[in-house]
């Protein structure tokens, strides 16, 4: 019987956080739309474009220019 004195407050407790996770989900908007989400996941992608060498070179870090310097082995010293 005194189990009851711990097992029922903590049932209350837990009640009572499903209740205020409820309330803050419906207050945050996030049960706003329910239809949307599944639908947009069967959606086709757009696709993608090919990156040009302008892109490639916006991303490359600095001082790394392959313009800079041939291909290949260093030079060796003459």
């Amino acid at each position: 019987m005194s189990v009851l004195y711990i097992v029922l407050p903590l049932a209350v407790l837990l009640a009572g956080g499903a209740v205020l996770a409820y309330l803050w989900t419906v207050r945050s908007g996030q049960l706003d739309d329910l239809d949307t989400p599944p639908a947009r996941m069967l959606r086709d992608d757009l696709p993608r474009r090919q990156p040009t060498a302008e892109m490639a070179r916006a991303r490359a870090p600095e001082g790394s220019d392959s313009r800079a310097r041939p291909a290949g082995p260093p030079p060796t010293g003459a």
